[in-house]
């Protein structure tokens, strides 16, 4: 029998492991054709990639995979928990937090398909009983705005958990929201639509969204791995969020929940993910060769439905649209409890990329192996110049270049507000340059302008994040657009 001392021991000794395999990768099998031994060296170049940038960013766990024309490789690196460190591998459960969005997209077109469900029609024709404080927003919002996030009211909202009454006590609970923009007329990203959107299925199809995922999309995909509850993950590996706390790698705690499923709350392990991929880049037939969505419905989410004003990337539906070197790219992207998460398609060159990251981060590493992807296996490269925002994580632009001449700062200055939340951004000038402040008067960064209306924080740890600023009809500045969200200027 081991000693007290003996056994704290042991537990170091595995955190110190840990921590090595986070350094140097720990790979599983890659999930290759056996007829086909033979590893891409691109795959190979981008694998050593994703060591090198954990340990840069001190990212503990990676799971990491590619499909080209058919072909899918896949691998998993370092551990899903410092505390209790297990080797990541393509089956470990992810939280994929706001990729979740894209399978109740997909739910939905299949509606759609069926004929039980109109993209153009009123959230009130199957929602009743649904209320926002602005009576046309209530009769005017359509269910494919809360597809792209342009509903227009603020979306960092969380559903209550209520179990199997979560969405419609959610719904109920929207009755005082205010507008920040007309409904379609702005994208900001809208946790609040896509949990709207839940209940709308849960309505049409008289199931719950757990089901109605389930039977829709999990299920028909044959992804073995993906779950909406707790209770059928816990026997599985499962990979949990960390993030930097004093200088060290902490695991966040507690474990998140998720209620809005539709929102965030899937979990779903790196093979099904690349097998979810498959189907969105084929033609609508899923492994066993069920037709699940057509072709024609496949691209048609991918068809650009509205420009991300301020911005050169477009919305589809649940889909993120960014055009690179005339090619267009969809995407879907996490962040949540520690965890960052991308899902990549570039339908037309037969490509996809996943990327699943277990740290608050794990955006820097996703950027990087991205971009990195794209060039090796496409020779896409992002202009500098492109003018990006939120795909739900987090991105930087590293290689702007600043107006020499900048802008008359003051049209900028004010008070931004996203009610009903407590959520203030205020924008002044000092010495000749606008900074951005918290309601607090905390400052968050100093921006400067690289276009007309389109600047980026210019602070050491938020350098290149976008910030927008978009105008109302009468050409004054109306709202600030940062991280994603709109913020309404106060008169």
């Amino acid at each position: 029998m081991k000693t007290r001392s003996e056994s704290h021991r042991l537990v170091k000794a595995l955190v110190a492991a840990a921590l090595l395999l986070v350094t140097i990768g720990v790979s599983a099998p890659t999930r290759e054709i056996a007829a086909r031994p033979q590893t891409d060296p691109r795959f190979e170049e981008l694998a050593a990639l994703v060591t090198e940038k954990m340990a840069e960013y001190r990212v503990p766990g990676v799971a990491f995979g590619i499909v080209k024309d058919g072909r899918v490789q896949s691998r998993g690196f370092g551990v899903t928990n410092l505390d209790n460190p297990q080797p990541v591998t393509s089956d470990t459960i992810f939280t994929v937090a706001s990729i979740s969005k894209t399978l109740v997209a997909t739910a939905l077109m299949r509606l759609v398909e069926a004929g039980q469900l109109d993209l153009e029609a009123p959230v009130r024709s199957y929602l009743p009983d649904f209320k926002v404080q602005d009576e046309t927003a209530t009769r005017d919002v359509r269910i494919w705005n809360l597809m792209t996030h342009t509903p227009g009211w603020e979306g960092q909202l969380g559903a209550p958990d209520r179990g199997a009454l979560s969405l419609a006590a959610f719904m109920e609970s929207m009755e005082d929201l205010p507008q920040l923009a007309p409904s379609g007329a702005l994208w900001s990203y809208d946790n609040a639509g896509f949990a709207l959107s839940g209940r709308v299925i849960e309505v049409v199809t008289d199931k719950s969204i757990h089901e109605a995922l389930r039977e829709g999309v999990i299920e028909p995909l044959g992804l073995g791995r993906t779950f909406t509850d707790l209770g059928n993950i816990a026997t599985y590996r499962l990979a949990v969020g960390h993030r930097e706390r004093g200088g060290q790698t902490m695991v966040v705690r507690p474990f998140p929940r998720g209620s809005s499923i539709p929102s965030g709350g899937v979990k779903m392990s790196l093979d099904d993910m690349l097998t979810y991929a498959e189907f969105h880049i084929g033609d609508g037939t899923a492994g066993n060769g069920q037709r699940v969505l057509s072709h024609e419905t496949l691209e048609q989410m991918r068809v650009p439905r509205v420009p991300k004003h301020g911005t050169d990337d477009e919305m589809g539906i649940g889909w993120h649209l960014r055009n690179i070197d005339g090619v267009m790219t969809a995407t879907g992207g996490g962040t949540s409890g520690g965890n960052c998460l991308l899902i990549e398609l570039v339908a037309e060159r037969n490509l996809a990329i996943v990327i699943l990251t277990n740290h608050s981060d794990g955006w820097r590493l996703i950027q990087d192996v991205e971009r990195a992807a794209l060039e090796l296996y496409e020779d896409l490269s992002m202009d500098p110049a492109h003018a990006i925002t939120n795909r739900g994580v987090h991105e930087t632009m590293p290689n702007f270049e600043l107006l020499a001449e900048q802008p008359d700062l003051a049209q900028y200055v004010g008070v931004y507000r996203r009610p009903p939340l407590n959520s203030v951004t205020r924008v002044r000038e000092v010495d000749g340059r606008l900074i951005l402040e918290n309601g607090n008067g905390n400052e968050i960064s100093p921006i400067a302008f690289y276009a007309p209306d389109r600047a980026v924080m210019t602070s050491d740890n938020r350098r290149g994040s976008p910030v927008e600023f978009i105008r109302a009809s009468d050409g004054t500045v109306r709202w600030i657009r940062s991280g994603g969200r709109i913020g309404r200027r106060e008169q």
